[in-house]
């Protein structure tokens, strides 16, 4: 018995070959890649349509939000080193505090260099100590990353006896706060270098890929000659410095440093890496998508707060996010 008429103008239209094809790369999609460029327009859209009175689509305000994330997406581009290699830090919140008081204790009897030295100094020791208690003592990085958060938490608050220390050399502030270059803000520039150069690094070069193969499988990139303590070491080295930049960024935005600095900035950063297409248990991230991750997560905090949320509030979205990215990232992980 032949088809019928319908089925065959049906099969003209939409052959089942292309229905079968369409349908394998619905299946095969990427959603934790996706899902960032998708949730970043859809936040976008949502609170350009509901705040449109209240100001979010002005160019202030979403330069503001720009500037806001600046410090949480320089820490975003050293987490995502670390996530793929299969490692975790969870202490650079508490390493911003450190770098930012550090810089502005150096600057008050010595030079902007001295400061910056400092700064980032400090950043880097705490990384490669985290790195090195990883690498060579082979002890777990989420569990030395919790201990150090609290150490170094504790030695921020006793530098300076819960005092903020002001940042009066004007030079400091200009390039790594409030000052301006061919009228891009210097946060603004620092974002897009730290971004560039992250990219760049992660992939196009050696110690990129190496990164990603001893995240996706670190016995089988020992036995083909990487060094895998040594990249373990330099990824938890590199989230050391990327919070020693942050830290200065701080300091430098507001004038100041603070024992405080950091504290709230861990959940942020870690919604933003994960949500922006980096997996949990290594071998895949992107610095493009953390990027993204860190404006929509500023998005979402300066778009809560025009719509009169309390703090808490954004706290249980910013919860909600993350279990959200969780979820994809395991369901990709058991595809």
């Amino acid at each position: 018995m032949g088809r019928s008429p319908l089925a065959t103008c049906r099969n003209r239209i939409f052959p089942e070959a292309s229905m079968e094809q369409a349908f394998q790369r619905m299946r095969d999609l990427d959603l934790q890649r996706c899902v960032i460029y998708f949730g970043f327009l859809a936040i976008f859209l949502f609170f350009g349509i509901t705040l449109y009175d209240d100001g979010f689509l002005t160019s202030r305000n979403l330069t503001n939000i720009v500037l806001q994330t600046a410090p949480a997406t320089i820490m975003a581009i050293g987490l995502v080193f670390a996530l793929s290699a299969g490692e975790i830090d969870l202490s650079f919140g508490s390493v911003v505090a450190v770098a930012a008081l550090s810089a502005a204790v150096a600057m008050q009897n010595g030079p902007m260099i001295l400061g910056v030295a400092a700064g980032l100094g400090a950043g880097i020791l705490i990384g490669a100590f985290n790195g090195a208690l990883v690498a060579y003592l082979r002890l777990p990085s989420f569990l030395v990353t919790l201990a150090t958060m609290g150490l170094f938490a504790g030695i921020a608050r006793s530098m300076t006896d819960l005092r903020s220390i002001p940042v009066v050399n004007g030079t400091f502030n200009g390039v790594f706060g409030s000052g301006k270059l061919f009228g891009v803000p210097s946060l603004v520039i620092w974002t897009v270098i730290a971004v560039l150069i992250g990219h760049v690094i992660y992939r196009h070069t050696r110690f990129g890929a190496h990164v990603l193969a001893v995240g996706d499988n670190a016995r089988a990139a020992q036995v083909s000659g990487i060094r895998v303590p040594r990249i373990r070491l330099l990824v938890l080295t590199l989230c050391g410095a990327t919070a020693g930049l942050a830290g200065l960024l701080y300091a430098g935005r507001i004038q100041a440093a603070k024992y405080t600095m950091g504290e709230s900035d861990l959940m942020t950063v870690i919604a933003a890496v994960i949500v922006g297409g980096t997996a949990l248990n290594g071998g895949k991230g992107s610095i493009i998508g953390a990027l993204l991750g860190s404006l929509m997560m500023g998005m979402l905090n300066n778009g809560l707060i025009l719509m009169g949320l309390q703090v808490s509030d954004q706290m249980i979205v910013r919860g909600l996010i993350i279990l959200i990215a969780v979820a994809i990232s395991l369901r990709e992980i058991r595809r």
